[in-house]
């Protein structure tokens, strides 16, 4: 039987890699973070990264894999893979990789992702398809993981004309939900056919939350357009009687991803990105398949880990895991994508 510890896990430096290494380390695998110029010194020193790899730019990580492949690694995918590499960087990866690569195509195109999300029966904001449908508040989207950067907030079609016509990149024009933000960090375990919900967190954003401390009647006359650029996360504990509901919602999306992305679908962490409206609707914006970075507030773990372990556990230990049990149990492959 194969030991973690002939394993190591292997991840980009940047997003929520100190705490997927961390987690790593504490189930006893070894751990590489891939970090550029910029971040190495950072890397080394933590005692629990045992090896660090420094490229000059991770859009070069594709260069390492020849060198990656001779040896035992499993990556383990974040945020900034989908930022820095390409859909078909991702699939031509031949490295052993957690998670299931088909849902990639559904996570990034914005079409197929809706499509996913209302055939689970969630409830969505209407969507805009032409400027001059626009007869409410909206939020103008550009595509990928971007962490809000681009987003704009228009008021009409006069607005958007004047504002975000000239736009050329890929984007969705979404009906502005007014409500709570809150993302629900769920994780799918197949080897035990059960879903977790793990944290729960809402964003900072700059400068829309500090301009929300402004009076309307002070804010008249100010030239500041409203940015979403998330700079970090706070933690969030929902009201008991809507867990029910945050829980069927995982389960949806769990349960369609297995008709649309093969049988393994989605599993892992993934997060689903809600806005609550005052009658305590969720209205669902979109879909992470993958940890997110607002689980780096419970690295020592949150309120919801604990009611499952009684011990401290953080998402990316909750993937380490996953991965020594599919180890001890010969069953790795339910877990990995090798290409």
């Amino acid at each position: 039987m194969a030991d973690q510890g002939t394993y190591t896990i292997a991840t980009l430096g940047s997003h929520s890699a100190l705490q997927i290494l961390k987690g790593a380390h504490d189930e006893g695998f070894g751990t590489l973070a891939i970090a550029n110029r910029d971040t190495k010194a950072l890397y080394r020193s933590f005692g629990f990264v045992d090896e660090v790899i420094a490229i000059e730019r991770y859009q070069d990580f594709p260069a390492l894999m020849p060198q990656l492949e001779k040896r035992k690694l499993i990556i383990v995918p974040h945020g900034s893979f989908v930022a820095y590499l390409s859909l078909d960087e991702h699939k031509r990866m031949t490295i052993p990789y957690f998670g299931n690569k088909a849902v990639l195509d559904w996570e990034a195109s914005r079409e197929l992702q809706r499509q996913w999300l209302s055939r689970a029966g969630l409830t969505l904001p209407r969507q805009f398809e032409r400027s001059g449908e626009i007869d409410r508040p909206v939020i103008v989207k550009l595509y990928g993981a971007q962490g809000g950067k681009g987003y704009m907030f228009i008021r009409d079609s006069a607005d958007f004309e004047a504002r975000a016509a000239h736009l050329k990149e890929e984007h969705i024009i979404q009906e502005y939900i007014v409500g709570v933000p809150l993302y629900i960090h769920y994780f799918y375990s197949p080897l035990e056919n059960r879903l977790e919900i793990m944290s729960m967190d809402r964003r900072y954003e700059t400068n829309v939350d500090s301009l929300g401390r402004i009076p309307a009647a002070a804010q008249e006359g100010m030239d500041v357009q409203p940015s979403y650029v998330v700079v970090g996360n706070s933690p969030v504990s929902l009201r008991e009687s809507m867990l029910a509901e945050a829980y069927r919602m995982g389960e949806a999306v769990v349960r369609v991803s297995k008709e649309i992305c093969g049988p393994k679908g989605l599993f892992g962490a993934f997060c689903i990105e809600t806005i609550i409206t005052p009658d305590m609707q969720f209205f669902v914006m979109e879909i992470s398949a993958r940890i997110v970075a607002g689980t780096n507030l419970f690295i020592d773990g949150s309120p919801y880990s604990y009611l499952h372990y009684s011990e401290p556990m953080s998402t990316g230990r909750r993937i380490a895991r996953e991965l020594k049990n599919a180890i001890s149990s010969n069953k790795l492959g339910m877990v990995l994508d090798d290409g």
